[in-house]
């Protein structure tokens, strides 16, 4: 089998020199890649000549529609994945994380490009800034694709989830990109990636893949392009000083394999749940692929006196996982990915061995189903460093594998420091139930984390553990974890879009975002806007109430039939007496169903439903006596795709401002109200 480089919207055997690519398990060849013969500057061209402009053609919905629709394609092909996921040494539960994680990712991006992200090319952020006194000057962030093409370099460990987690934030904001998976896993990646081709779900050179040596990529990078990469500090910081990228000034994100530790509080000893928990979670991060995980747990730092009942517990656990071919039934850990890591796992616990102590495991280890001559197997190696602030090598020398050194700390000041030796981690774990130590710790190593855990018999329950990196939160870390971030929810999709501060009048900013702003034009008749469909609305089209006069009555009746009795809505000398008010005053609720009383059409109409309220801010009390009247504008329009039996409608939202006799503002807020849409405009 030679796989394929997916470049120029077709499929291209690289020629000349192969690298040779080796069942994890049998130690025989299954295959061979290469890269040669490609034009790099072409598949770079290609990707923002067609590619580029075809993505920015699509709003953020239909780009997570796409994501949705190609989710669903490789979850239905899923099992030809896990037959093949097993050669990479991974087991069902290795590859569920790798596999069903990277397409869950894809969901994920799906679900958040539509509820966080406009059904727009690009996206507004954040609120109007003033810039002037008068209010006719102001100014909004914009955010848009990048016009060029993302270069994506991932590690062998991880060869579905590295590649879609990057992906999905990346077509998501309508960039396209270029995969150069890890060559001795890529066989993996192509498969997935072939799935991605055949389904023709995304547009023309939108992806494309590099199976084989990354050769002269990054000599053809501008200022408009994006690599990020996954893999060793060295290679990611000889990558990020290419001249091209420092030419250019192009955006560079890496992350890279730290030394993460988890810390075992005070409070948390043998006999407690969260000891239980302890040893389990670790356990877990030495075994789960291998220990071939860059968040993988490589310093477990624990109380001074608890060292033994730590060793002992762990070396108990260790002892039953049971080690071979990963499709035998009864095998928890598999081989590491290939012989050469196996060699560079060996040499690297050889290092950290000279400052520390082997108590649980050696070469002499059993293996189920396989041979240990031809398989890259290597078992679980655990440490004890009996001088932690003595030695550097637990926390400078990473083995990439199922390998851990246990240090202990006498105050949580040193347990501190302990873990601020990493010099900058993706993940840390703190198990404990004292608040007051989690949160002396957490604060204390925050600054060296991208992600910490804390665990205890209550989280426990649902937490995802130590290792799990997830789409909503930033999977990254400082210094020697990279300095980068990805996924985070928007804040992933935002590292491939370009922020620009747009100034101006509130009208042409109005025009340009196509959101409403306080201040720009307003458009009056004397139809009802609640009677006007979803595509007959207009941005700023405006309604101005008749008038209301909130009388003493009114607030008593409020009051007895929700049953807010606050003293400063029923007694008129306490509510003076609390130094906010003058008197007696309306509830705020009170004022908001008020102003619904003002500005809603009652009769059967377009307007299907109340959809929300947001942003809802009380600027000034409304008194017995005071007469408020509504301004009620059209601020943004968001079109929805019709589900099956459904009826076609978008989402409107609302500017509100109620007023009071002086022309103050008493209450703003937004609506959001579902309003039908015109069979012909969907069907367009």
């Amino acid at each position: 089998m030679k796989l394929g480089n997916y470049a120029l919207g077709q499929w291209v055997e690289g020629t000349g020199k192969t690298a040779d690519l080796i069942h994890a398990v049998t130690g025989e060849k299954i295959g061979e890649a290469s890269s040669g013969g490609l034009d790099f500057a072409a598949m770079t061209d290609y990707a923002r000549r067609v590619g580029g402009p075809a993505m920015r053609k699509l709003t953020f919905h239909q780009r997570a529609a796409m994501l949705k629709a190609l989710a669903q394609y490789l979850m239905e092909r899923k099992e030809q994945y896990y037959a093949l996921s097993s050669a990479t040494g991974a087991t069902r539960s290795d590859s569920w994380v790798d596999i069903e994680g990277g397409i869950g990712t894809l969901f994920a991006y799906s679900s958040r490009g539509r509820r966080e992200f406009p059904n727009e090319t690009f996206h507004v952020e954040g609120p109007v800034e003033p810039l002037s006194k008068g209010g006719s000057f102001v100014g909004r962030h914009i955010c848009v694709p990048l016009e060029g093409v993302a270069i994506h370099i991932n590690a062998f460990n991880f060869p579905v989830w590295g590649m879609l987690e990057k992906m999905a934030p990346t077509l998501l904001a309508g960039m396209p990109c270029i995969v150069k998976p890890a060559t001795s896993t890529s066989y993996l990646t192509e498969l997935v990636f072939r799935g991605m081709v055949e389904s023709n779900i995304l547009p023309a050179g939108a992806i494309q893949l590099v199976c084989g040596s990354a050769g002269d990529l990054l000599d053809h990078v501008t200022e408009q392009d994006a690599v990020a990469f996954t893999g060793s500090a060295a290679t990611g910081q000889m990558l990020k000083a290419g001249e091209a990228m420092m030419r250019h000034s192009v955006r560079f994100n890496m992350e890279a394999d730290s030394l993460n530790c988890t810390i075992l509080g005070p409070d948390s000893g043998p006999g407690t749940q969260e000891f239980d928990l302890f040893i389990k979670e670790v356990t877990r991060e030495m075994t789960t692929k291998a220990g071939q995980k860059c968040t993988a747990i490589r310093r477990t730092i624990v109380p001074a006196g608890m060292e033994e009942a730590v060793v002992q517990a762990l070396s108990a656990r260790l002892a039953k996982t049971v080690i071979g071919d990963p499709t035998v039934e009864g095998v928890r850990m598999g081989p590491l990915a290939t012989r050469g890591q196996v060699r560079d796992v060996g040499a690297a616990a050889d290092r950290i061995a000279t400052a520390s102590e082997l108590v649980y495991g050696n070469e002499d280890f059993a293996i189920v189903g396989a041979d240990r001559e031809k398989g890259a197997f290597f078992g679980p190696r655990l440490m004890v460093c009996n001088e932690p602030f003595a030695h550097s090598e637990p926390h400078d020398v990473e083995a990439f594998g199922p390998v851990n050194t246990v240090m202990a700390y006498n105050t949580l000041d040193e347990a501190v420091e302990l873990a601020r030796r990493g010099r900058g981690s993706l993940v840390g774990s703190l198990i404990t139930r004292d608040t007051k130590v989690a949160r002396d710790v957490i604060l204390g190593v925050a600054p060296y984390h991208g992600r910490l855990l804390v665990l205890d018999r209550e989280s426990a329950k649902e937490s995802t553990g130590h290792g799990s990196p997830l789409p909503n939160l930033v999977h990254g870390g400082p210094g020697r974890a990279g300095g980068g971030e990805e996924m985070g929810g928007a804040r992933g999709v935002l590292h491939y879009m370009q922020r620009a501060a747009v100034q101006g009048s509130p009208s042409m900013l109005t025009a340009i975002t196509r959101e409403w702003s306080r201040g720009a034009e307003e458009t009056t008749d004397k139809v009802h806007p609640f009677r006007k469909s979803f595509d007959e609305l207009e941005i700023g089209d405006t309604l101005v109430t008749g008038t209301r006069t909130i009388t003493l009555d009114d607030i008593v009746k409020f009051a007895e039939l929700s049953g807010d009795k606050f003293y400063a809505h029923m007694n008129d000398e306490e509510a003076r007496t609390n130094g906010v008010f003058t008197g007696r005053v309306a509830h705020g609720y009170f004022v908001v169903s008020a102003a619904a009383g003002l500005f809603v059409d009652p009769e059967l109409g377009p307007v299907l439903a109340n959809y929300g309220m947001e942003n809802l801010r009380f600027t000034k009390p409304v008194y017995p006596g005071d007469t408020i009247h509504v301004r009620l504008t059209v601020k943004q329009k968001t079109a929805k795709q019709p589900r099956e039996g459904e009826i076609p409608q978008g989402v409107v939202e609302w500017d509100v401002e109620v007023r009071n006799q002086d022309d103050e503002a008493v209450a703003v807020y937004s609506i959001l109200t579902l309003v039908r849409r015109s069979e012909q405009t969907v069907a367009a």
